[in-house]
């Protein structure tokens, strides 16, 4: 009776020690949070000449349709420069523009109002850092999501500023937004000018970046539905549509 006793304590602390080691994994919490700061690979020839000049100059200028990974990859920059010590701090933007509905009043505070128009910029920082970092970056102010409208008469020196969803500016709001670039700094904007919310005569995406085009330190990178890189029908869709 007594040996049968000891044998099945001696199976309990094994089967204890097994759950144990499923369940509490005993890497520090930095490394297992290696995979949200992976290198971010092209996959296409247009990716790889916007990762080129995201990394050499102040200004990158990404047109091109939903789904080629524009801002993934300006994200994905932002990190790794943020990572390497290269900024003290991320600031994105992008207009809180709705798709076509009137969403009337939103609840909420401030932040949780304009939380939908944000979530996609926190779904790619989220995807690159893990929540519990994004997180503490959010909370000390290491990255920042503001709107638009919060942008005026800042300047932002060593951060690296990407304008999201740029077609959904005006011409005169695009202007305030590149003059804010600092010393130190570099700048993204990325938008799709054949798929604004406004008025076509209203969006300033297309002209801004004609005039840019040529400028030194200034890259305009076109991309096309070739780089899309969700489901393959997409770009196919995007062919025709």
């Amino acid at each position: 009776m007594a040996k049968r006793a000891a044998r099945r304590a001696r199976l309990q602390a094994v089967e204890s020690s097994r759950v144990h080691s499923l369940v509490f994994d005993p890497a520090p919490a930095n490394d297992r949070d290696q995979s949200y700061i992976r290198k971010v690979r092209p996959r296409s020839d247009n990716q790889r000449l916007l990762m080129q000049a995201i990394e050499t100059n102040p200004l990158t200028v990404a047109l091109g349709p939903a789904g080629t990974g524009k801002t993934y990859l300006a994200i994905s920059a932002a990190v790794e420069a943020l990572e390497n010590g290269g900024i003290s701090r991320i600031l994105l933007s992008r207009p809180a523009v709705e798709a076509g509905e009137n969403l009337g009043f939103l609840p909420g505070d401030m932040r949780e109002k304009l939380d939908p128009y944000l979530r996609p910029l926190y779904d790619a920082l989220n995807d690159r850092l893990g929540p519990k970092r994004l997180g503490q970056h959010l909370e000390d102010g290491t990255i920042e999501i503001a709107p638009v409208a919060f942008m005026r008469g800042r300047t932002l020196n060593n951060s690296f500023v990407l304008i999201d969803e740029a077609q959904n500016c005006t011409y005169g709001q695009l202007k305030m937004l590149l003059t804010r670039l600092g010393w130190h700094s570099t700048m993204v904007m990325t938008g799709d000018p054949d798929q604004t919310d406004l008025l076509p005569e209203l969006s300033g995406l297309k002209s801004i970046a004609e005039r840019l085009r040529g400028l030194d330190d200034v890259a305009v990178v076109q991309l096309t539905d070739q780089d899309v890189v969700r489901h393959p029908l997409v770009g196919r869709m995007l062919s025709v549509l």
